[in-house]
């Protein structure tokens, strides 16, 4: 379990800093990961004879291929240093990217001079134990029960929402092949074929224990989809918000649900789910006999970063139950936001009362008075994922650690029998401090099979050093959502940047959720919104990779579009706002916007923040300026 002593955690002192400040400990940390595995590899079997000999090391070819090596390794080292992005530093404010905990840095490089792959137990017989325990982790920030809860790490979150759909595709064709099982269809003997396809997922789990008693199991898994297929729209529609990251397309596609069958669910001004559009639409899906395959909720939007009404979701669920007699698998989608529940744990991993929350941040200094976090329907988001069937997040975005670390979490263990290519046992309760089955076969259990154990090693060490709670993550993450905090005042109160003739306006699009910080700049006087698309467009070539060499541009930021085609006529409430007619909404039906994930650690102190926003008001003016200086020219040349 992770430990919970971090009341003397220090965050400056877990990265190794934008000017390298902690240099001297990351290299001593680093010598010494290399030096214990090299040791390892001398001390196994010390009797063995040196199998390369200096003799043979002092030998022309031997030389050159040590020469060819370092200077394929400095070749490689120009290429990163010239063109890589720097995250480290707070002047980029673009993707969910920033420093990397040092923790985890150096767990990966240590584990991986081992070459674990925790695709079977023999092949990293550490590993697999780490990725278990660190899966166990991530449950309990959740509020899953670790004795039925169920984790693993994957390559990132577009596999971890696929596994989500896999287990909840199959589920859902467990009773219909009970039905089909001479020995098995007495479980769910006068059940119509709707009803079967509207069981809660409970239900359906609680079945599979009767089959694994009756030694039936295997048998009537074998008539469900994994072994006989999917019937075109026999499962229902899965219902996604509109703010859905690509790879709910993708998965449909994958798992053979096909994307017609995906049901968008409208959002509102501040992004998240439309609560009201969200029940009209499973209501009368159900009513016109559609049975719901699953629903999804956004913990941290790819575009916005805004949280769903997950609170909203589970009572919905549980109205639909009672109701219709129809339930549905809940899966939440918290690739980006999924590491701020830890936010809202106390010590003891108890997800705090919202009153004795804030006076904890205000007390601390977590979240200092001026800054709105958590507003209550954000609380209530993050409170009500414990109730969710499964969680998508992912360890490289807000848990700080590098690529390529996502995960996936499942409230109920028995569901891993469904996806399993191994034979499936009874479940049996766990005794919470025997700790987890570390032998499970995780190749045989999850969607990916070879995998990295260094990976697993990275997020166990950091969890290991900063606990899921207030007092570890909880510190580290609420120094970029005070800053986004901060930033998103400024620009919403910023004064016109004037250049030559011309002035421009700087606005936030809302106030963020979290820490994903959207903005426009505008031309005050320029009503077309086919102009300000141009401009914001030409505002992010010029900070970005696109620009040429990153590494000496003093902005860096992230953008994307808000269009019709996506969102309908959310973005146009934005648009209004700024002073566009209606009239140019319809005509262009897309906003492009500049997109900031403020997850910088080091602006936290407010004379550190003030000095920034004033040189970053320089830096747009100087932009602006160029975009201007690019203008006359076009226009120059267009009258000669």
């Amino acid at each position: 379990m992770t430990s919970q002593n971090s009341s003397s955690l220090n965050v400056d002192a877990l990265f190794i800093g934008p000017k390298s400040e902690n240099r001297v400990f990351f290299k001593e940390m680093m010598e010494y990961a290399v030096s214990e595995h090299l040791h390892w590899r001398a001390d196994f079997h010390p009797e063995d004879p040196a199998l390369v000999t200096p003799v043979e090391q002092h030998a022309t070819d031997f030389r050159q291929t040590l020469y060819r090596t370092e200077g394929i390794l400095r070749q490689l080292s120009s290429k990163l240093k010239n063109t890589s992005v720097p995250w480290f530093s707070p002047r980029y404010l673009g993707h969910m990217n920033a420093d990397t905990l040092m923790v985890s840095n150096l767990a990966y490089v240590m584990t991986m001079m081992y070459n674990p792959n925790n695709c079977a137990h023999e092949a990293s017989p550490t590993t697999t134990e780490l990725e278990v325990e660190a899966g166990l982790d991530l449950c309990r920030m959740f509020g899953y029960d670790p004795k039925r809860g169920w984790g693993h790490i994957t390559s990132g979150g577009t596999v971890a929402n696929y596994e989500g759909m896999w287990v909840a595709r199959n589920l859902k064709t467990i009773p219909l092949a009970i039905a089909q099982h001479e020995k098995a269809r007495d479980l769910v003997a006068g059940k119509s074929e709707r009803e079967l396809l509207n069981l809660s997922p409970s239900a359906v789990l609680d079945l599979t224990d009767e089959l694994k008693k009756r030694g039936l199991f295997e048998e009537v898994r074998a008539l469900s989809c994994r072994g006989v297929g999917i019937k075109q729209g026999s499962l229902g529609k899965i219902l996604v918000p509109q703010s859905k990251h690509y790879s709910w397309m993708k998965a449909m596609d994958v798992l053979g649900i096909g994307q017609e069958h995906i049901v968008p669910l409208p959002v509102d001004e501040n992004y998240r789910t439309d609560v009201a559009k969200m029940r009209e639409i499973t209501f009368r899906l159900i009513e016109e006999g559609h049975p719901i395959l699953a629903m999804v909720s956004v913990v941290g939007t790819t575009e916005e970063g805004s949280i769903d009404h997950v609170d909203e979701v589970i009572k919905l669920r549980a109205e639909c139950e009672q109701k219709y007699g129809a339930s549905f698998y809940v899966h939440v989608d918290a690739a980006y936001g999924g590491y701020v529940r830890a936010m809202f744990l106390d010590e003891n991993n108890q997800f705090m009362d919202y009153d004795a929350l804030v006076a904890r941040y205000r007390a601390e200094d977590i979240i200092p008075a001026g800054v709105t976090w958590p507003k209550r329907e954000v609380y209530e988001g993050f409170k009500a994922m414990a109730e969710a069937d499964s969680i998508t997040v992912d360890p490289h975005k807000v848990g700080y650690i590098q690529y390529a670390a996502g995960a996936v979490c499942m409230k109920d263990k028995r569901i891993v029998d469904l996806i399993s290519y191994h034979a499936a046992y009874v479940f049996e309760e766990v005794d919470e401090d025997a700790g987890a089955d570390t032998k499970v076969v995780l190749g045989s259990s999850i969607m990916e099979g070879s995998k990295a154990g260094a990976t697993a090693a990275a997020v166990w060490a950091a969890h290991r050093l900063v606990p899921l709670n207030i007092g570890g993550y909880g510190k580290v993450i609420a120094r970029g959502i005070v800053t986004a905090d901060w930033f998103a005042q400024r620009l919403a109160t910023a004064k016109p940047l004037t250049v030559g003739r011309r002035q421009f306006e700087v606005r936030p699009i809302m106030h963020p959720d979290f820490h994903m910080v959207n903005f426009t700049f505008k031309e005050i006087g320029n009503d077309s919104l086919e102009d300000h698309n141009r401009l914001n467009k030409k505002m992010y070539e010029i900070c970005s990779y696109a620009s040429g060499r990153t590494y000496t541009n003093d902005f860096l930021t992230s953008s994307t579009s808000l269009s019709v085609e996506e969102y309908g006529d959310t973005p146009w409430h934005y648009v209004a706002s700024r002073g566009f007619s209606r009239a140019e909404w319809d005509k262009v039906e897309s906003v492009y916007i500049l997109r900031a994930a403020v997850m910088t650690h080091f602006l936290r102190k407010a004379e550190d923040f003030d000095a920034y926003w004033e040189q970053l008001q320089s830096v747009f003016a100087a932009k602006l300026a160029q975009i201007v200086d690019l203008d006359d020219k076009a226009d120059a040349r267009i009258a000669a």
